[in-house]
């Protein structure tokens, strides 16, 4: 892998990295072969999040001995300085070390966020002793929310930003990419696989490599996976016009109202299976009804319980009218099984 410097901060990192929110489905020992794959292969930029249960402990364990070749990024959702503090110490234990290497504010979405966190004894203010301290090298901030990832960064305050950037979802490419370079951070890259909605990996990167610089840090859970996305970097980019209208049938299928699979919505206090059955219309489109209705009939069967709190509402960075997108879910999940039973097994 190429390494790249991170913005103006003296940090060198693969020019891919390794989003580690799906190895939280891993038990420990495939975990740390899949890290141990990513690292072997040139991979030396790992991110993750106190919030994402048991990640920082199975990096630390899988790469505690090669602690000092790696690039270390975590991340809180705290807004106040003693949760922060108590984030940070318990990532610094989890992870094996004694000091982050980039250490991000996560989900600055709303004016209350950023007023929460620069508040007298916020987050914010934590932080920087933290840094004054040396137990983080450098101050990120993440957000799914342009205006607000647009305020923030012109602060000063912060060495990267960290936010949404696909072939789906291309705002930050008009205005917060450009403003990143001029005042010299770095732009880390989340979902560049649409939180799941883009299942095509060529044409996934062969969009992000057009923009120079960036660090997409796409989520792993197997070898094979990353074999996948550090192969399109074995060659120059080049974008067709078949490359782009694949990319633009994705375009028009998902439009802009469709579920990013990060479960800020989750847990739904009814028991709802949120994700899962946001997901549920782009599955049935590559899949026949009867395939999608039996791999998501948990979820789907769960659609019932909502009692329209609007919690999940609340919750999700997209403003994604929730409740109202699972229910319509639920009612073509119902048709779809009302076909299946008329026309019988599937055949091949």
């Amino acid at each position: 892998m190429n390494q790249i410097q991170l913005g103006q901060t003296d940090l060198v990192v693969s020019e891919v990295g390794f989003g580690a929110i799906p190895i939280i489905r891993l038990d420990p020992q495939t975990a740390a072969r899949v890290l141990r794959h990513a690292y072997d292969r040139g991979i030396t930029f790992f991110d993750t999040a106190n919030a994402y249960r048991d990640s920082e402990e199975k990096i630390g364990q899988a790469l505690g001995d090669v602690r000092e070749r790696i690039v270390l990024a975590t991340k809180t959702q705290q807004r106040g300085g003693d949760g922060l503090r108590e984030h940070l110490e318990r990532s610094l234990r989890m992870l094996r070390t004694d000091r982050i290497d980039l250490y991000q504010l996560h989900q600055i979405a709303q004016e209350s966020d950023w007023e929460a966190v620069t508040a007298p004894g916020g987050a914010l203010e934590e932080a920087v002793r933290a840094r004054d301290a040396g137990k983080i090298r450098y101050l990120g901030v993440t957000s799914h929310s342009l205006p607000m990832a647009l305020k923030v960064i012109r602060t000063g305050l912060f060495s990267t930003v960290q936010f949404p950037f696909n072939f789906i979802e291309e705002a930050a490419a008009d205005e917060l990419l450009p403003v990143a370079r001029q005042l010299g951070m770095g732009f880390i890259v989340m979902k560049p696989f649409g939180g799941g909605a883009i299942d095509n990996a060529e044409a996934a990167f062969k969009y992000l490599r057009q923009h120079q610089g960036i660090v997409p840090i796409p989520g792993f859970e197997s070898t094979d996976q990353i074999d996948e996305v550090l192969s399109f970097y074995r060659s120059p980019n080049a974008v067709s016009e078949q490359d782009r209208a694949v990319m633009e049938r994705y375009r028009e299928e998902l439009g802009k109202r469709f579920c990013r699979r990060c479960e800020y919505c989750q847990p739904c206090p009814q028991g709802v299976m949120i994700t899962p059955a946001m997901g549920y219309r782009i599955l049935v489109n590559r899949m026949s009804p009867q395939v999608a209705t039996e791999f998501l009939k948990g979820p789907m069967e769960s659609v019932p319980q909502c009692t329209e709190c609007g919690l999940c509402t609340q919750r999700c960075p997209y403003d994604l009218p929730v409740p109202e997108i699972i229910k319509s879910h639920y009612e073509l999940y119902r048709r779809h099984l009302a076909e299946v039973d008329s026309s019988g097994p599937e055949t091949a």
